[in-house]
């Protein structure tokens, strides 16, 4: 199979930040890309299929609730009814709730662990038998460096993002057999508006850590998502790789 060819690309979280830069990347492949959102409104995703439509490429949007399992079987089921197949699934939505352990609330737990981790079962649950069948697919989750470091105020995303690199490295042996290669991002501190909005003695702070002494692009993320469901990378799977500027090494 020539992945090069119309491939079917689904981006969760899909409408701006990374997951944008994700589906633009791909754009450029000509490939068929469906966004995943649950923006309150449709601002930012129509701001995004427009400027994936500027490319002349297939692009939709779908507003659902991806921690919701049957929302996402049926999202699965109307994108397999209309494109026939999925080629590329990006995990990449999620939250933050932040605040110490102490002060937080049980709702706060359970909204980022839902969003950020049992979407990513959902979603690949719901795209596994198919491409077991077409035998080829590419699957990256989203994770982040706090998965692997810690952060304080943040013991729900942190825990989140650790098991998605538990659940990718599982979900690779399983299905490396069948022509499936699973793979996660592990992205340090980009420039996104879920960064924006932190106070600037914590951006200062984090600045200080990073060896590169900068933010990251979300292009910059892109760019290893999409090699990662290319041929270039071919011999891997199972693997974390971290995009943090020397934060983590």
């Amino acid at each position: 199979m020539d992945e090069r060819v119309s491939r079917v690309v689904v981006v969760t979280g899909g409408s701006r930040g990374i997951g944008r830069s994700v589906a633009l990347k791909f754009a450029e492949e000509n490939a068929t890309v469906v966004l995943v959102h649950y923006d309150p409104d449709e601002s930012a995703a129509n701001e995004t299929l427009s400027m994936l439509d500027s490319k002349g490429i297939t692009a939709e949007s779908y507003k659902v609730d991806v921690s919701a399992y049957g929302a996402v079987e049926e999202l699965f089921h109307e994108i397999m009814e209309r494109f026939g197949k999925v080629d590329v699934l990006v995990n990449n939505a999620g939250i933050t709730r932040d605040t110490l352990l102490m002060r937080m609330e049980e709702k706060h737990w359970d909204a980022v662990i839902n969003v950020n981790l049992k979407s990513v079962f959902n979603c690949t649950h719901a795209v596994i038998r198919p491409m077991i069948k077409q035998r080829s697919g590419w699957i990256v989750n989203i994770s982040s460096v706090v998965g692997q470091i810690g952060n304080i105020g943040q013991a729900n995303y942190s825990a989140s993002k650790a098991g998605i690199m538990g659940f990718t490295k599982t979900v690779a042996r399983e299905v490396a057999s069948r022509g499936i290669r699973v793979n996660a991002v592990a992205p340090g501190f980009i420039e996104t508006e879920m960064t924006a909005s932190l106070p600037e003695k914590v951006r200062e702070k984090f600045l200080e850590q990073i060896p590169l002494g900068r933010m990251g692009k979300p292009e910059e993320v892109a760019e290893v998502v999409y090699w990662l469901c290319s041929e270039s990378s071919s011999y891997l799977t199972g693997q974390i790789i971290h995009v943090n500027g020397g934060l983590y090494m």
